[in-house]
C-alpha cells in the first residue's frame, strides 16, 4: 500500500478557516501511485473524494462522509530553458508562495504579483488566482491530471482548462472528475513589470530604493506588504481570504447605482462593470460585525469573512447569506460565494 488510511479524522487544523470538521475517511498523498490507490478504495466504498492543498479556499462543514485527500505531490522540474523564459513542472502539492519565493531566487519573472496567495499549486488553475493586475492564467502552458473514475493520467492545455473571471473548467464540465497533480507554467529570465494596480508601484519603489527600479523581489516584497494590511493572518484569525467574488454588471446597472451611490467604485472589464464586492458588504453595515457563534466579518477587509474560534461551517454560511439578502436588497446586485463548500 502506498496510502495509509485514517478512519473519523479531524480536518480543524487543516482548513484556514479553522472550522472543525471530521471526515469518515482521510489519507495524505505523496505520490502518483497512492492517489490511485485512494481512488479505487474510494470508488469500491460509493465514497466521494475531497481533495484538499492548504485548505485556504474552502468552507467544510461538520461531518463529512467522504474520503478527504491531503495532496502532498512535490517536485519543481525545469523542463525547458531558451530564448529568455522557462517551462516549469510543479507538483500539485507545492506551496504556492514559497514557488513564487523560489523562483525569484532562481531569476525566474512572472509569478511576483500572485505572491501571498494561499494555497497549493494544485488549486492555483481551479480559482485562476490573480491579484494586482496578473492571472495564473497569463503564466500558464498546461497541468496533469487524473480522472477520478478511471486513475489515469490526463494533460490539459490552456484553451482546454477555459480559465476566466476566479474560474476554470474545474468547477464547471470537469468539477469533481479530476484531481490535478502537476501545473506546468512559463516565466521569463526578463523581468517585465506589472505595476499599474494601485498603490503597488509606489511600494514597490519604496522597497527599491530612491532612484532604483524594482526587482522581483521588490515587488514581491510590496504585494506582501499590501495583503497582509488588508487580509487577516489564518493563524491569528481564522478566514478564507475574499469569500466573495466582485460582480460584474451592465453599463445601465453602473449607471443607474452612480446615480445613488457616486462613490461606488466601478472597474471597466471585457464583461462590463466590475463593482468591489467588501465596499457593498461595508456599507450594508457588515464590516467588523461579529456574531455569537464566532463568524464575523474582518474589520479591516469586508470581504473576509472570519472566524474566531468557535464557529462551524454553518455558521459561517448563514452570515454570508445574510450579508448576500442585504447586498441583494441595497444594491440589486447577487454576491457569489468564492469558496468551495463542502
Amino acid at each position: 500500500m502506498n496510502l495509509k488510511i485514517e478512519e473519523y479524522a479531524s480536518l480543524k487544523t487543516m482548513n484556514t478557516m479553522g472550522l472543525e470538521s471530521v471526515a469518515r475517511y482521510f489519507g495524505r498523498v505523496e505520490s502518483l501511485a497512492a492517489l490511485q490507490e485512494a481512488l479505487v478504495f474510494a470508488k469500491e466504498r460509493h465514497l466521494p473524494v475531497i481533495p484538499l492543498g492548504e485548505g485556504s479556499n474552502v468552507v467544510l462543514g461538520e461531518s463529512l462522509d467522504a474520503l478527504v485527500l491531503l495532496i502532498r505531490l512535490k517536485g519543481r522540474e525545469i523542463q525547458e530553458s531558451h530564448n529568455g523564459s522557462v517551462l516549469l513542472k510543479v507538483g500539485a502539492g507545492e506551496h504556492w508562495h514559497s514557488l513564487v519565493c523560489w523562483s525569484l531566487e532562481q531569476k525566474f519573472y512572472g509569478l511576483e504579483n500572485l505572491a501571498l496567495i494561499p494555497g497549493c499549486v494544485g488549486a492555483a488553475p481551479v480559482q485562476n488566482i490573480g491579484a494586482y493586475g496578473v492571472e495564473i492564467k497569463d503564466r500558464f502552458v498546461s497541468l496533469e491530471a487524473v480522472d477520478r473514475q478511471t486513475g489515469e493520467s490526463t494533460t490539459l492545455s490552456a484553451e482546454e482548462c477555459a480559465f476566466g473571471y476566479r474560474d476554470s473548467v474545474f468547477k464547471n464540465g470537469l468539477m469533481d472528475r479530476v484531481i490535478i497533480t502537476s501545473v506546468t507554467l512559463r516565466l521569463s529570465t526578463t523581468l517585465m513589470p506589472e505595476l499599474d494596480y494601485g498603490a503597488l508601484k509606489e511600494k514597490a519603489e519604496g522597497f527599491a530604493g530612491e532612484g532604483e527600479r524594482p526587482t522581483g523581489m521588490d515587488i514581491c516584497r510590496a504585494v506582501c506588504a499590501i495583503r497582509r494590511e488588508k487580509l487577516p493572518d489564518p493563524q491569528v484569525i481564522g478566514n478564507a481570504g475574499s469569500f466573495f467574488k466582485n460582480p460584474v454588471v451592465s453599463e445601465e446597472h453602473k449607471v443607474a447605482l452612480k446615480d445613488k451611490f457616486s462613490d461606488i467604485p466601478a472597474y471597466k472589464v471585457s464583461e462590463g462593470w466590475k463593482l468591489a464586492a467588501g465596499w457593498l458588504i461595508e456599507h450594508c453595515g457588515f464590516k467588523g460585525c461579529l456574531k455569537k457563534d464566532g463568524a464575523g466579518v474582518y474589520d479591516k477587509q469586508a470581504l473576509v469573512l472570519v472566524n474566531h474560534g468557535n464557529a462551524c461551517g454553518k455558521d459561517v454560511l448563514l452570515l454570508a447569506e445574510e450579508i448576500r439578502v442585504a447586498v441583494k436588497e441595497r444594491f440589486s446586485v447577487t454576491l457569489e460565494i468564492e469558496p468551495r463548500i463542502y
